[in-house]
């Protein structure tokens, strides 16, 4: 396994302003927010490029998803949505990044008028994008997200029913600090460990999302450590707190 760090503690600065600070990191594993000041554009990609050619850097993406929701009713707007993280996908190619994090659809005010609609619509958005990120080599994964939100994959039955799903065959990204506020850290780990490519990580003290710096919660990361080992994880731990991010990277290490 192998620490990285997302660009969430910098999204109050444009990318373009920050892209020094990412050499200077205490790891060379980068997760790009494509969202907000640091939504990527070809300018932003070429340098991009070039700091990944001369500092040695690897990076994945973390589609858009404050404004996309993949379940949307409208044909239209979900269609302009698709086109958006076609973007990030495409992108993604460009920067030989290890994968593209999205989040799933949510529920909307028509579905007490359509119930499953919502549902539908996620998977066939998904499965759509999943082929697209195919086409560009690139792998797509589904990221568990939190409560309490209209989200539609928040629990482990939400993603029982979504694997069991015979249109899609798409490999997750773990959010420990998003199954902490269910208490289901570990029953991710045992059930789904099979289908966990991409882990994220912050700490909260169990109500709510507060992407605290590690250690500063109430998650128990000595046990948590210890069970993604136990899973035979290899992949990408990428910390997502807002502030101290080298902080985190040291108080990990020390599992690690």
């Amino acid at each position: 396994m192998k620490l990285a760090a997302s660009t969430l503690h910098l999204l109050h600065q444009p990318l373009s302003e920050i892209l020094h600070k990412l050499i200077y990191l205490n790891t060379k594993n980068i997760e790009i927010a494509d969202s907000g000041y640091h939504a990527l554009n070809p300018r932003l990609v070429e340098q991009l490029q070039e700091i990944r050619a001369s500092y040695d850097l690897e990076f994945s993406i973390h589609a858009p998803y404050a404004d996309t929701n993949l379940s949307a009713d409208d044909d239209l707007i979900r269609e302009w949505i698709l086109k958006r993280i076609r973007y990030s996908i495409r992108f993604a190619n460009e920067l030989e990044a290890k994968c593209v994090v999205i989040h799933p659809g949510w529920t909307t005010a028509t579905d007490r008028f359509m119930k499953g609609r919502a549902w539908e619509l996620n998977i066939r958005s998904l499965h759509w994008l999943q082929k697209y990120s195919q086409e560009y080599g690139v792998p797509l994964l589904i990221e568990n997200v939190p409560e309490p939100t209209p989200y539609l994959l928040i629990t482990t039955n939400d993603f029982e029913l979504f694997f069991s799903d015979e249109q899609i065959d798409m490999r997750m990204v773990l959010d420990i600090a998003h199954a902490n506020l269910q208490s289901q850290v570990y029953d991710f780990l045992q059930d789904f460990g099979d289908k966990i490519d991409h882990i994220h990580v912050s700490d909260n003290r169990g109500s709510k999302d507060q992407h605290l710096p590690i250690g500063e919660g109430s998650i128990n990361w000595e046990r948590v450590m210890t069970s993604i080992r136990k899973i035979g994880f290899d992949g990408w731990i990428v910390i997502e707190s807002y502030r101290d991010i080298d902080k985190s990277i040291k108080y990990l290490n020390s599992f690690i």
